[in-house]
C-alpha cells in the first residue's frame, strides 16, 4: 500500500527522539490549552523525547512562542521553536544577499527574523525592494497588501511565510496568511514561494538545529502538517483537536496520508498498532475493522465517543478505516466519501 499506516510497537515518545509539534490545535487553540497536552508533552519529554515546536504562524517571535507555551505548564525556551518567519527569512538568503532591501508585511517576528538574516527593512514599494515578505499579523490590512502588490508588480520576489487559508482561534476559523495572500496574488497574477509547512523547510531547520535521528511530525492539518511529513520524509502523527478530521484522514491522498493517527497527544504515549488484511476484504485493527465493497466502506466498531470514554476503540476503527481505503483507492477502485461517516468525536 503506499503512503499507509505505520506500526509504532514502543510509544512514540520511546521511539522517536524529536518530536516537531504543531501549536494551533495541537497544543493549543487560541489562547486556551488544550486537555491533555501540557501532561503529555511532560510525560513525553521525561520519556526522553526532545521537542521543538514549529508553526506556521510568522507573526510572533520565539521567545513569545515559547512564554505563551510556559504559561500553558509547556515550559518552553526560544531554542525549542522554529516559526515560519524564520523560514522565510533563510529562503531569502537562497537568492539574496545580505543588505538587500526588503519590504515585509507582517508582524514583529517576521520583522526580527528578516533583520536577523542581514537584510534591510522597508515599509515601501517605493524603497525599491527586491523582496516581498509577507506574513499574518493581526495588524495587517489594504494599504500593506497594496504596497506589497505594487513592489511585486514592479519586480520584487514575493516569499510568503506560508499559505495557510484558515486558522483556527478560539470563536471559530478565521482567514489566515494565505488569504491575505491571495490577495496580492490576485491583484499582481503572480505566484509566491512559500517557507512553510507544507514546504518542508522549516522541519529540516529543526532536525539540523537539534541534531535528531528519529524524527516524529506532530500536527492537526493534513495539507500542512502532514503534507510537510511526507514531503519531508519524516513520519507524521496527525491528532484530532484541530482542523483535519480522522474522516479527512481516511479520504486523504497519499501525500496527505499521516503515518500514525491519535486522538489527542496522549497518542504519544501509547502503542500504535498497525491494521492487517484479512479474509473477505477486512482490514483488522484489535477489535475494529473494516472493508471495501463494491466502492462503499464498512465498519465494525465504534464510531462515535465522548470525551469522558476510552477514545482508543474508535481511533481503531479510524486506523482500519484508513487501510481499507487506501488500499482500495490504491489498487484503483472507487470508494464514495458518502460512505465514509465522521470519525472519533472527542469533546
Amino acid at each position: 500500500m503506499s503512503g499507509g499506516l505505520v506500526a509504532s510497537p514502543q510509544p512514540p515518545a520511546e521511539g522517536y527522539d524529536l518530536a516537531l509539534v504543531d501549536l494551533d490545535g495541537v497544543a493549543y487553540r487560541g489562547p486556551e490549552p488544550i486537555e491533555h497536552a501540557a501532561a503529555s508533552l511532560t510525560t513525553a519529554r521525561a520519556r526522553g523525547m526532545r521537542l521543538v515546536f514549529v508553526t506556521n504562524n510568522a507573526s510572533r517571535e520565539p521567545g513569545t512562542v515559547a512564554e505563551h507555551l510556559s504559561g500553558l505548564d509547556i515550559p518552553t525556551t526560544p531554542e525549542e521553536v522554529m516559526t515560519a518567519a524564520q523560514a522565510c527569512a533563510q529562503l531569502l538568503l537562497t537568492r539574496l544577499a545580505p543588505g538587500s532591501r526588503v519590504l515585509v508585511v507582517g508582524g514583529a517576528g517576521l520583522l526580527t527574523a528578516v533583520r536577523e538574516a542581514g537584510f534591510t527593512v522597508v515599509s515601501s514599494a517605493d524603497d525599491d525592494p527586491v523582496a516581498v515578505a509577507q506574513g499574518f499579523a493581526l495588524e495587517v490590512g489594504w494599504t500593506q497588501l497594496a504596497e506589497a502588490a505594487y513592489a511585486v508588480q514592479r519586480g520584487a520576489w514575493h516569499v510568503a511565510s506560508n499559505r495557510d487559508l484558515s486558522i483556527p482561534t478560539a470563536r471559530g476559523t478565521a482567514p489566515g496568511n494565505g488569504s491575505l495572500v491571495a490577495a496580492v496574488v490576485a491583484a499582481t497574477g503572480v505566484e509566491p514561494a512559500s517557507a512553510g509547512k507544507p514546504e518542508p523547510t522549516m522541519y529540516h531547520l529543526a532536525v539540523q538545529r537539534a541534531g535528531a535521528r528519529r524524527v516524529l511530525v506532530v500536527g492537526d492539518r493534513l495539507d500542512t502538517d502532514l503534507a510537510g511529513a511526507r514531503g519531508g520524509g519524516y513520519d507524521g502523527l496527525h491528532v484530532l483537536t484541530g482542523v483535519s478530521s480522522a474522516r479527512d484522514a481516511v479520504l486523504a491522498p497519499p501525500h496527505l496520508r499521516p503515518h500514525l493517527l491519535g486522538a489527542d497527544l496522549r497518542a504519544l504515549l501509547v502503542r500504535h498498532p498497525v491494521p492487517v488484511p484479512g479474509a473477505e476484504g477486512w482490514w483488522t485493527c484489535r477489535a475494529a475493522a473494516a472493508r471495501v465493497v463494491d466502492g462503499r466502506l464498512e465498519l465494525r466498531g465504534p464510531t462515535r465517543v465522548s470525551a469522558d470514554d476510552d477514545l482508543e476503540p474508535a481511533v481503531d476503527v479510524a486506523r482500519a478505516a484508513c487501510a481499507a481505503v487506501w488500499a482500495a483507492v490504491d489498487e484503483g477502485r472507487a470508494v464514495d466519501p458518502v460512505s465514509v461517516p465522521d470519525l472519533v468525536v472527542t469533546s
